[in-house]
């Protein structure tokens, strides 16, 4: 898919899904007064690239669509509704916005030893509020989030962070949509994107 068709799957599944009050302020916010659409996911890992940042975003929501139609979810009682699925699949991420900025470094060309100026990531986060906090601290500045989608967003990093493993695995139990959204998104990320 280009850009601007993920962009448009973007947009179509959020406004298909996410209705509450500030949520149009919201999109607007991301489409035109900030770099969600062509900031990459990371610096090089996972979707670094002009646009990796919506586009893991819809991998995430595929990811967690598609966990939550399984026999096992279905099995715990994992059930939430389509918008709070979209909010934090689509939107765990917002972290991002305005954190990357396009440098240049020198490379050598190992076969011909030539140096040659070539673009990459560079991470400056202007607001080092924390990754997930950072997320719902962005989203509730336009829409109230359901205390299942907060918790979701917040510790949709599980393990992998530095927090204290024993209030992680807390978080985790306690709020099964957060367990969800950390599956998906190491899905996404381990799996779906490394392939591409």
């Amino acid at each position: 898919m280009t850009t601007s068709e993920i962009k448009d799957r973007f947009v179509e599944i959020y406004r298909e899904n996410i209705r509450r009050k500030g949520a149009e302020e919201l999109l607007d916010y991301l489409q035109n007064r900030c770099d969600f659409f062509t900031a990459p996911a990371s610096t090089r890992f996972h979707c670094s690239y002009e646009g990796g940042l919506c586009e893991h975003s819809l991998n995430v929501y595929d990811c967690l669509k598609s966990y939550l139609a399984a026999d096992r979810a279905k099995e715990f009682g994992l059930e939430f509704s389509d918008e709070s699925v979209a909010i934090v699949s689509l939107l765990h991420d917002v972290c991002k916005i305005d954190t990357y900025k396009t440098s240049m470094r020198n490379v050598k060309d190992d076969k011909t030893g030539v140096w040659s100026k070539v673009p990459y990531y560079e991470y400056n986060d202007t607001l080092p509020y924390g990754h997930g906090e950072k997320s719902v601290y962005i989203v509730s500045g336009f829409m109230r989030l359901t205390r299942d989608e907060a918790m979701a967003i917040r510790w949709h990093m599980g393990f992998s962070g530095t927090e204290d493993q024993k209030l992680v695995g807390n978080a985790l139990r306690m709020y099964p949509l957060a367990l969800a959204l950390m599956i998906a998104d190491c899905e996404a990320s381990s799996f779906v994107e490394e392939r591409k």
